[in-house]
């Protein structure tokens, strides 16, 4: 039996009033308890995605569900199924940090949750400032009572939306230690950050969305073997390897002493080849070193091609 998308979507389309395009048929299914990392530039068509997906935007045409749950036929069911960290800071500037969590968790029928609330608070490192009024919080205290908001009602499906923008390199931290864990317990967190860093470091599979499309859409490893990207080679010999031998020198980056840095381009000079011509030098490999392309390389390149062929 095959298993229900904790997201699924098909020819998915949003058009507006003026003629613009935000989404041009988007097909792609999350699976449950996938950590899922969704890319683009600004105005790619992410923010028009995850709105849909909460009910803030209907769509044009096509379909949109979480865990079978169509989002506007069956808006309660699917509503409650998920939670969003949005990218602004919105806020009820009149309450407590525990009144708003409590109040967001009567907003899903939730009456006795103030253990999970305090689990909450507690993760997020906000405890002590859980009878202070949300107006007098810091942007990345509210930043962290959003989060809280998002997983009071514990939901399967979690969109966190640029959650780190702005934020200290201790909150980042913090905030993903909770959200790898929460992931761990099988839940489904779905990112969108221009940090590609981020995103390489916790997504499994990665959708990159450029003018209301998908254009790529992979596993995280496949799109970083697949990128055209040169490698840098860095090696270090016993001694001065000297002179180095055709084709070497044209893709030579740096030497200094015993060691050399080459960046090589496998379409046009094959590892095994390079290996090979290093091995037969009057001096011996002492250490290699091999960097492959960074997320935020194969991005970039994704992008290009992508113009390039529109």
């Amino acid at each position: 039996m095959t298993e229900i998308a904790a997201v699924h979507l098909r020819s998915l389309r949003k058009s507006y009033e003026n003629g613009f395009l935000a989404l041009a048929g988007v097909d792609l299914d999350v699976q449950p308890g996938e950590f899922f990392g969704l890319l683009g530039p600004n105005g790619a068509g992410k923010s028009t995605l995850i709105n849909i997906l909460s009910g803030v935007v209907r769509r044009s045409s096509g379909i949109a569900e979480i865990f079978g749950y169509d989002v506007e036929a069956n808006y309660r069911q699917s509503r409650q199924l998920l939670g969003v960290v949005p990218q602004e800071l919105a806020y009820d500037p009149f309450f407590t940090v525990r009144e708003f969590l409590r109040w967001q968790s009567g907003y899903f029928g939730l009456r006795h949750n103030d253990d999970w609330i305090d689990e909450l608070m507690a993760e997020l490192d906000l405890s002590d400032k859980a009878n202070t009024n949300l107006r007098n919080l810091s942007g990345g205290m509210k930043r962290r009572v959003l989060i809280a908001q998002a997983l009071v009602h514990r939901p399967p499906v979690v969109v966190l939306d640029e959650p780190t923008a702005g934020v200290d390199v201790e909150l980042r931290q913090s905030l993903w230690r909770f959200v790898r864990d929460y992931n761990r317990r099988g839940h489904t967190v779905i990112l969108t950050t221009h940090y590609l860093e981020e995103a390489e470091e916790l997504c499994e599979r990665i959708a990159i969305l450029q003018q209301g499309q998908i254009i790529a859409l992979d596993h995280k490893e496949r799109l970083l073997a697949k990128s055209r990207r040169c490698r840098t080679l860095t090696v270090q010999f016993d001694r001065d390897p000297g002179t180095l031998p055709d084709p070497l020198p044209e893709i030579l980056l740096g030497a200094n002493g015993d060691t050399r840095v080459l960046q090589v381009d496998a379409l046009q000079h094959p590892m095994h080849e390079v290996l090979r011509i290093l091995q037969g030098l009057p001096a011996q490999i002492l250490d290699l070193h091999l960097q492959e392309p960074r997320l935020e390389e194969v991005f970039t390149d994704i992008l290009q091609e992508a113009r390039g062929h529109g």
